[in-house]
Protein backbone atom coordinates (compact mmCIF):
# COMPACT_ATOMS: atom_id res chain seq x y z
CA UNK A 1 0.00 0.00 0.00
CA UNK A 2 1.04 3.57 -0.53
CA UNK A 3 2.31 5.65 2.36
CA UNK A 4 1.06 9.20 1.88
CA UNK A 5 2.42 12.26 3.67
CA UNK A 6 -0.09 14.75 5.10
CA UNK A 7 1.12 17.52 2.78
CA UNK A 8 0.55 15.48 -0.39
CA UNK A 9 -2.61 16.31 -2.33
CA UNK A 10 -4.53 13.75 -4.39
CA UNK A 11 -6.19 14.65 -7.68
CA UNK A 12 -8.48 12.29 -9.63
CA UNK A 13 -8.88 12.91 -13.34
CA UNK A 14 -12.62 12.94 -14.10
CA UNK A 15 -12.31 11.85 -17.74
CA UNK A 16 -11.49 8.26 -18.74
CA UNK A 17 -7.83 7.82 -19.69
CA UNK A 18 -6.11 5.57 -22.21
CA UNK A 19 -4.34 3.10 -19.93
CA UNK A 20 -1.63 2.46 -22.53
CA UNK A 21 -0.15 5.80 -21.49
CA UNK A 22 2.90 5.66 -19.26
CA UNK A 23 5.08 8.26 -17.52
CA UNK A 24 5.33 10.82 -20.33
CA UNK A 25 1.73 10.47 -21.51
CA UNK A 26 0.24 10.73 -18.03
CA UNK A 27 2.47 13.65 -17.05
CA UNK A 28 1.35 15.36 -20.27
CA UNK A 29 -2.29 14.94 -19.21
CA UNK A 30 -1.46 16.43 -15.80
CA UNK A 31 0.05 19.53 -17.43
CA UNK A 32 -2.27 20.01 -20.42
CA UNK A 33 -5.68 18.84 -19.15
CA UNK A 34 -5.49 19.15 -15.38
CA UNK A 35 -3.29 22.24 -15.20
CA UNK A 36 -1.12 20.63 -12.52
CA UNK A 37 2.58 20.15 -11.95
CA UNK A 38 3.55 16.47 -12.18
CA UNK A 39 6.84 17.24 -10.37
CA UNK A 40 5.01 18.57 -7.29
CA UNK A 41 4.97 15.24 -5.46
CA UNK A 42 1.17 15.15 -5.46
CA UNK A 43 -0.73 12.04 -6.59
CA UNK A 44 -2.65 12.03 -9.87
CA UNK A 45 -5.25 9.26 -10.39
CA UNK A 46 -6.45 8.00 -13.75
CA UNK A 47 -9.05 5.33 -14.61
CA UNK A 48 -10.14 3.72 -17.85
CA UNK A 49 -13.64 4.00 -19.29
CA UNK A 50 -14.80 0.71 -17.75
CA UNK A 51 -13.28 1.69 -14.36
CA UNK A 52 -11.45 -1.62 -14.00
CA UNK A 53 -7.96 -0.10 -14.19
CA UNK A 54 -6.43 2.63 -12.05
CA UNK A 55 -3.04 4.33 -12.33
CA UNK A 56 -1.52 6.75 -9.86
CA UNK A 57 1.31 8.93 -11.15
CA UNK A 58 3.62 10.71 -8.72
CA UNK A 59 7.10 12.19 -8.53
CA UNK A 60 9.29 10.22 -6.12
CA UNK A 61 12.26 12.48 -5.25
CA UNK A 62 14.33 11.55 -8.31
CA UNK A 63 11.89 10.25 -10.88
CA UNK A 64 8.32 9.40 -11.80
CA UNK A 65 6.61 6.37 -10.28
CA UNK A 66 3.34 4.72 -11.28
CA UNK A 67 1.17 2.62 -8.99
CA UNK A 68 -1.13 0.45 -11.10
CA UNK A 69 -4.10 -1.69 -10.09
CA UNK A 70 -6.26 -3.95 -12.27
CA UNK A 71 -9.47 -5.39 -10.87
CA UNK A 72 -10.30 -8.97 -11.83
CA UNK A 73 -13.91 -8.42 -10.82
CA UNK A 74 -15.98 -5.30 -10.17
CA UNK A 75 -15.15 -1.66 -10.79
CA UNK A 76 -13.69 1.33 -9.02
CA UNK A 77 -16.56 3.44 -7.66
CA UNK A 78 -15.34 6.62 -9.29
CA UNK A 79 -18.86 7.89 -10.14
CA UNK A 80 -18.70 10.15 -7.08
CA UNK A 81 -15.87 12.05 -8.78
CA UNK A 82 -17.93 12.74 -11.87
CA UNK A 83 -21.08 13.51 -9.83
CA UNK A 84 -19.21 15.90 -7.55
CA UNK A 85 -17.91 17.88 -10.52
CA UNK A 86 -21.29 18.46 -12.14
CA UNK A 87 -22.28 22.09 -11.81
CA UNK A 88 -25.21 23.66 -13.64
CA UNK A 89 -23.33 26.94 -14.15
CA UNK A 90 -20.12 25.53 -15.59
CA UNK A 91 -18.82 22.57 -17.55
CA UNK A 92 -17.25 19.58 -15.86
CA UNK A 93 -13.91 20.16 -14.15
CA UNK A 94 -11.00 18.02 -15.37
CA UNK A 95 -10.11 16.80 -11.85
CA UNK A 96 -11.31 16.71 -8.28
CA UNK A 97 -9.28 16.56 -5.09
CA UNK A 98 -9.59 13.56 -2.78
CA UNK A 99 -8.53 13.01 0.80
CA UNK A 100 -6.26 10.15 1.80
CA UNK A 101 -9.27 8.51 3.47
CA UNK A 102 -11.29 8.71 0.25
CA UNK A 103 -8.39 7.22 -1.71
CA UNK A 104 -8.06 4.31 0.75
CA UNK A 105 -11.80 3.67 0.57
CA UNK A 106 -11.77 3.86 -3.25
CA UNK A 107 -8.93 1.33 -3.45
CA UNK A 108 -10.69 -0.87 -0.87
CA UNK A 109 -13.86 -1.12 -2.92
CA UNK A 110 -16.08 1.26 -0.96
CA UNK A 111 -18.66 3.21 -2.97
CA UNK A 112 -18.09 6.77 -1.79
CA UNK A 113 -21.35 8.00 -3.34
CA UNK A 114 -23.25 6.05 -0.67
CA UNK A 115 -21.18 7.16 2.31
CA UNK A 116 -21.99 10.06 4.56
CA UNK A 117 -19.36 12.13 6.32
CA UNK A 118 -20.28 13.42 9.75
CA UNK A 119 -19.72 17.03 10.72
CA UNK A 120 -16.28 17.83 12.15
CA UNK A 121 -14.65 20.98 13.51
CA UNK A 122 -12.44 22.77 11.01
CA UNK A 123 -10.14 25.62 12.02
CA UNK A 124 -10.75 28.56 9.69
CA UNK A 125 -8.15 31.10 8.63
CA UNK A 126 -9.94 33.74 10.77
CA UNK A 127 -9.50 31.57 13.89
CA UNK A 128 -5.77 31.22 13.24
CA UNK A 129 -5.22 35.00 12.99
CA UNK A 130 -6.52 35.69 16.50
Amino acid sequence: MLSISSNVRIFACTAPTDMRKSFNGLSGIVVESLGGDPLSGHLFLFTNKRRTLLKILYWDADGYAIWYKRLEEGTFAIEFVRAATEDSSSKERPSIELTTTQLAMLLGGVDLANTKKRKRFRLSSNDRAS
